[in-house]
């Protein structure tokens, strides 16, 4: 299993970046987890939008969706152009007209996931657990021939986070908050709680993403290292990881 980061800012993408966008490759197969501001054009730096097998996502915040209605328009050039496909994209439903808007023409289908089950998606096996954010979102525990990727969404720290989060190969991790700081009322964690759940639920590396937009980032490295003895490391543009 690989991982590539196409975008890693919270909020808002910096110049020339994106914010949340992640491929995740098995056996030949492409799943994009979120689809935030610029996510599609560092994509095609990647590989072509006929290419892409489906996408899944955690919620319907901007800073992670904002390119749906892109994506939409390119699978529909692209179908004038002669590559016709209809490309899944799994979310769910607690916000139905995020939901909603998930389908468009014949080029694009809405798939309901629920946290309370898993889902197959090309050789992955998803399970789902839902975070503390102001709007429904979905923690995703990704498993592939034995290998497990572990993505937490946008989330505060709560405890309900770890059971799923088992020896996770890899933890991608939300952080857009240095250790001194709250980010309890925004939904988001710290440098310390991103360490917490990595250290209690036992996973072999920690990336830290959705990062902020201020402050010295290797800083939430060092902290977060405080409470968790595992690689830690900063998720970065086209940076890739072999789970």
């Amino acid at each position: 299993m690989k991982l590539t980061v196409i975008g890693h800012w919270g909020g808002y993408p910096k110049a020339g970046e994106a914010s949340s966008g992640y491929i995740v490759e098995h056996d030949g197969f492409r799943l994009l987890i979120d689809c935030g501001s610029g996510v599609l054009s560092r994509l095609q730096t990647h590989f072509p939008v006929s290419q892409l097998d489906a996408v899944i996502l955690s919620h319907y915040h901007p800073d992670h969706v904002a390119d749906i209605g892109v994506l939409q328009h390119a699978l529909l050039i692209q179908s004038f152009l002669g590559t016709k496909k209809k490309l899944p994209v799994y979310g769910h439903r607690e916000d139905e007209q995020g939901f909603r808007s998930l389908a468009y023409r014949d080029v694009m289908e809405g798939i309901e996931y629920k946290g309370d089950s898993s889902v197959s998606v090309g050789p992955f096996t998803i399970s789902f657990v839902k975070t503390r954010h102001p709007a429904p979102c979905y923690a995703m525990r990704i498993e592939a021939d034995g290998k497990v990727l572990y993505y937490t969404g946008d989330t505060s720290f709560t405890e309900s986070l770890i059971p799923l989060a088992r020896e996770a190969d890899l933890l991608l991790c939300e952080c857009n908050f240095y250790g001194g700081m709250d980010g309890s009322g925004a939904g988001h964690m710290t440098s310390i709680d991103a360490g917490r759940l990595a250290h209690h639920a036992g996973a072999s590396r920690l990336v830290l993403t959705h990062l902020p937009h201020f402050g010295n980032l290797q800083q939430l490295v060092e902290e977060a290292g405080t409470v968790f003895n595992g690689a830690i490391e900063l998720a970065a543009m086209n940076k890739e990881w072999i789970i």
